[in-house]
C-alpha cells in the first residue's frame, strides 16, 4: 500500500491501522451509499455483525449483550435486505425516519464509496464528523473531504474483498477460512454480485482466492444466488420491456442507450431498484461497445430536475473507459461499470450522454 496526502484520493492508512481503529471504537454507525448493491449491504453487514461479536455477541444474535455497531442505509434497499442483515441493528434513513437527534456515535464507517454525491440524505451529518470517519472503498474516484481515514483499494473486485480480512483480524482469526458463516455469507454475497457472480473483468486470481476462503465456511452459493437473481416480480420484466422499447443504436451500433421516466415505474409498478442489470441485457449483443441507462429522477441537488445515468462497457482492444466520462460528467466508478448523475432533464441529458460516448467510441477507433 502507498500512503498519499490526506488531500488526495487513496489510503491515509493500511489494514493493520484500520483494525487498530476500530478496536478503539465503543460505538460505532456503519453506512454506504444510495441504492445499497450487493457489496454496499454485504460489506457493511459483515463489518458490523464482526464488531458485535468482538463487542460479546453471538454470530446468530446477541441474547442481550448491546449492539456495538449498527447500519445505516439510505435510497430503496434491495427487497432481500432483511434475509442478509438478520439481526443486525439498521436504520433506514428517508424522508419519513430521519437521524435521530441523540445519534452521536464516535466512530462512523463508510463502506463501497467514498463520495459525497453518493452521501447525500447523509451529507450534513457527516460533515461535521469527517475526522471521526473511516472509509473502505474500491472505486477509482472519491472525495478525500469524506474521511480523514481511508483504505482504498483500487484493485480490488469489491468492498467486501477489503473487508473481509479485516473482519478476521477484528475476530482474532488467522485465516478468512476461520469466519463464522454469519460473516462469510453477507462477504461473500458482496464479492459475488460485484463481479456479476464471477463473469465481469474484475475477477481477479486474489478474488477468487477471497471466494474460495469465504466458501470453505459453509457459504451457501447456490442458495444465495437464487434469493438474489431468481426473485423477480412481473413488474421487472414489464419495466425491462419499457427500457427495450426505448433503445437506440449509435455510432454504427457501437453505442447502445436506454432511458426509463418515472411514468414507467408507476404504471408497472416497479422499484427503483429493478433496473439493475438491464445493461447486462444490451452488452449480450455483439456490436455494442459501450451502453447507458438514463433514469429519470425526481429532483436534483438545485432542486430542478435531476437524470441518473449507469455506464457499462465491454472489456478487450478499444475498450470505451466508462470511469474517465462519468468522471467528467460529476459521478464515477470503475473501468467497465461507471455512473453519474446530472441536473438535466431526461431528454438533455440524452443528447449529452449521447454525444460523450460517441466521441469515446471515435477516440478509440
Amino acid at each position: 500500500m502507498t500512503e498519499v496526502a490526506g488531500d488526495t484520493w487513496g489510503s491515509t492508512t493500511d489494514a493493520a491501522g484500520v483494525v487498530k481503529w476500530l478496536r478503539e471504537k465503543r460505538n460505532v454507525v456503519v453506512t454506504t451509499h444510495t441504492k445499497p448493491d450487493g457489496d454496499a449491504v454485504g460489506s457493511s453487514v459483515a463489518l458490523a455483525r464482526a464488531l458485535n461479536i468482538a463487542a460479546g455477541g453471538s454470530p446468530g444474535g446477541f441474547s442481550g449483550v448491546a449492539s456495538r455497531a449498527e447500519v445505516w442505509f439510505h435510497g430503496p434497499p434491495p427487497p432481500w435486505l432483511g434475509a442478509v442483515a438478520g439481526d443486525v441493528k439498521r436504520r433506514q434513513i428517508d424522508n419519513e425516519y430521519g437521524i435521530p437527534a441523540t445519534a452521536d456515535p464516535d466512530a462512523v464507517v463508510i463502506v463501497d464509496t467514498g463520495a459525497w454525491s453518493q452521501l447525500r440524505p447523509l451529507e450534513e451529518w457527516l460533515s461535521d464528523r469527517t475526522g471521526s470517519c473511516l472509509v473502505i472503498d474500491h472505486h477509482l474516484r472519491g472525495d478525500a473531504d469524506v474521511g480523514a481515514t481511508r483504505l482504498v483499494e483500487t484493485k480490488a473486485a469489491a468492498a467486501c474483498q477489503i473487508v473481509a480480512p479485516l473482519c478476521a483480524s477484528l475476530l482474532g482469526k488467522t485465516s478468512i477460512t476461520d469466519l463464522p458463516v454469519e460473516v462469510a455469507t453477507p462477504l461473500y454475497l458482496g464479492l459475488a454480485t460485484d463481479t456479476g457472480w464471477f463473469r465481469h473483468a474484475n475477477v481477479t486470481p486474489a478474488a477468487m482466492r477471497t471466494a474460495a476462503d469465504l466458501l470453505e465456511t459453509g457459504v451457501d452459493h447456490e442458495a444465495l444466488h437464487a434469493m438474489i437473481e431468481q426473485r423477480d416480480k412481473p413488474s421487472r420484466l414489464a419495466l425491462l420491456q419499457r427500457a427495450l422499447a426505448s433503445l437506440e443504436y449509435h455510432a454504427e451500433g457501437a453505442v447502445a442507450m436506454m432511458k426509463l421516466r418515472q411514468a414507467d415505474f408507476a404504471e408497472t409498478g416497479a422499484s427503483p431498484g429493478d433496473s439493475g442489470g438491464f445493461l447486462d441485457v444490451v452488452r449480450t449483443v455483439e456490436v455494442i461497445r459501450v451502453a447507458a441507462l438514463l433514469t429519470e429522477a425526481t429532483v436534483g441537488s438545485n432542486e430542478g430536475p435531476l437524470t441518473k445515468v449507469s455506464f457499462r462497457s465491454k472489456g478487450g482492444p478499444g475498450m470505451v473507459d466508462v470511469n474517465q466520462v462519468a468522471s467528467s460528467l460529476g459521478g464515477g466508478g470503475h473501468a467497465q461499470a461507471a455512473g453519474a448523475r446530472i441536473d438535466a432533464p431526461l431528454d438533455d441529458a440524452w443528447a449529452t450522454i449521447r454525444e460523450r460516448l460517441v466521441s469515446a467510441i471515435d477516440e478509440q477507433g
